[in-house]
């Protein structure tokens, strides 16, 4: 089910729901969205002064296995859904995410 996340010619697209100072961090599956599913991710920072942002490039990256320059916050900064991009190769990427 990749219907959260979509490839491109250098990686993939997440749209992500992001849970700032959350007691469970981590990835905790799928939530419905308006416009669609979302990656539900916890973190423990809060959201001030781009603390859960830089958490949330962490925890993605560490999740896909890449580093985390490839891993950037393309729309939805100050906004708890979020649109992430990692950039890498697409299939393998995709694999590692049908799985969450």
């Amino acid at each position: 089910m990749n219907e959260f996340w979509r490839a491109t010619p250098d990686g993939v697209t997440v749209m992500i729901k992001v849970q700032p100072k959350s007691r469970r961090p981590g990835v905790q599956g799928v939530a419905p969205s308006a416009d669609g599913p979302r990656l539900r991710l916890g973190v423990t920072e809060a959201a001030e002064g781009g603390r859960a942002n830089e958490a949330v490039r962490e925890l993605m990256a560490r999740t896909l296995s890449v580093p985390k320059s490839a891993v950037t916050i393309a729309a939805g900064e100050s906004s708890r859904e979020k649109l992430v991009r990692v950039s890498g190769d697409a299939t393998s990427l995709g694999d590692r995410l049908v799985v969450l």
